[in-house]
């Protein structure tokens, strides 16, 4: 709209001690001929962007963070190009593209199919997905059962949604160094106002892999109590003990189950954000109408990388389990020698520990701050994914997604406290 003329005078400013002179003021008319030519220039292409390229520049060396694998080369960096470039013109996909699909593993793992242009969603990472399920499938007093500890996101979109969550804690068992979810617990939680379980498997921070005969207890609930279900399966693929099942391969449960999943975790490509729900046609339109107005579309030209990522043969995510794994053994093998308590986790590549046989006061925020200082080790304190603080008061989450060399210098220093 055009500017009010006259325009209304503004406090008179004090003029500098040092009575520099100052550019004469700008009439009403002119002030509006300034600001349109500002917006237009701001607004006009200046160069050919399809031939940008920025420059390179080094990181410096205290903010570098350890590298991990990663996928490997491109079969055809000339192909993928190509195919960014196109999908940059098109301006990407919420549902993906023929060459943009993130389903073909699940069909080739899991027996699990589902029509790409009706029965799939491509997000802004898993989070926005989980996000956009929640906004568009609970009302203001229904009730969410999730298990704690839980990724934070959880609480913030519950919350948006007007809707209530009622933990189940997983139970952490220091015979067996693992945690466990009690099904009696799971089945108590469930109120006529519940509408929605919410699980994670495998589980951040825990590393807990959900069993078969816990997942046909929770299908069957679900299908008893007439209860949706949004699964957050993005650890998918990095499981070193027991299987991973998507509780959608359940019987009952592929109508009333949004499974969501996202190639940061396997791909260490965290920041190409390039997430996806499968689900029945009627549960995508829902998070669907609600995505959108979180973000339209999003990583249009990684979708086509991500696609090609998910062709890969079986011998990199069976490379990628192995690292892990050796990975996971060399840091739960030196928090425990270091004298921490460890729940050497199933899958995800976090381990939780107990800090008491080290720090009597079982106070996890006050170990995790004075961590760095003691040894240039970081840790998270695992209370700050409870409703229930003090559960997880004596937990602290490590994570060994970093080079081995670097693992390696954490247990040393680690041995020192």
């Amino acid at each position: 709209p055009p500017l009010p003329d006259p325009l209304p005078k503004l406090p008179a400013l004090r003029r500098p001690a040092d009575d520099r002179p100052r550019l004469p003021a700008l009439t009403s008319a002119e002030t509006r001929s300034t600001t349109t030519a500002t917006l237009t220039a701001m607004t006009t292409p200046t160069t050919d962007l399809t031939s940008f390229r920025p420059p390179k520049r080094k990181s410096p060396a205290p903010y570098r963070f350890p590298r991990v694998r990663g996928m490997p080369r491109p079969r055809s960096a000339k192909a993928d190009l190509s195919n960014s470039r196109a999908s940059a013109q098109d301006g990407g996909h919420d549902t993906g593209t023929t060459a943009a699909q993130p389903p073909p593993r699940r069909v080739r793992r899991y027996a699990l199919t589902y029509d790409p242009d009706t029965e799939v969603l491509v997000t802004a990472g898993a989070t926005e997905a989980i996000a956009a399920a929640l906004l568009a499938l609970l009302e203001p007093g229904d009730e969410v059962v999730a298990l704690e500890p839980y990724y934070d996101s959880y609480a913030a979109c519950i919350a948006m949604a007007g809707a209530t969550r009622v933990p189940v804690t997983l139970h952490p068992e220091p015979s067996t160094g693992t945690y466990r979810l009690d099904l009696g617990e799971l089945r108590a939680a469930v109120t006529p106002r519940t509408r929605l379980l919410l699980l994670n498997t495998p589980h951040n921070p825990t590393g807990t892999v959900l069993t078969r005969e816990e997942l046909a207890a929770i299908a069957e609930l679900a299908c008893e109590r007439d209860l949706l279900v949004v699964t957050d399966e993005v650890y998918e693929h990095l499981v070193f003990e027991g299987e991973h099942l998507p509780l959608a391969g359940f019987p009952g449960m592929r109508e009333r189950t949004v499974t969501i999943s996202s190639a940061g975790k396997t791909f260490s490509f965290t920041g190409w954000k390039v997430g996806w729900v499968t689900a029945s046609p009627e549960l995508v339109t829902a998070v669907r109408s609600a995505k959108q107005y979180l973000t339209y579309v999003a990583s249009g030209p990684f979708q086509y990388a991500v696609a090609e990522a998910l062709s890969l043969p079986d011998s990199y995510f069976d490379a990628l389990r192995a690292d892990l794994r050796t990975k996971r053994d060399l840091l739960s093998g030196g928090l425990a020698e270091a004298g921490f308590d460890v729940y050497r986790p199933a899958g995800t590549y976090f381990v939780t520990t107990d800090i008491r046989p080290l720090d009597s006061s079982g106070d996890g925020f006050a170990f995790c701050r004075s961590l760095p200082e003691r040894c240039g080790v970081v840790a998270v304190p695992n209370a700050v994914f409870y409703d229930h603080r003090e559960q997880g008061a004596p937990f602290v989450r490590f994570a060994f997604c970093k080079r081995t060399e670097v693992l390696e210098e954490a247990v040393s220093r680690l041995k020192g406290l």
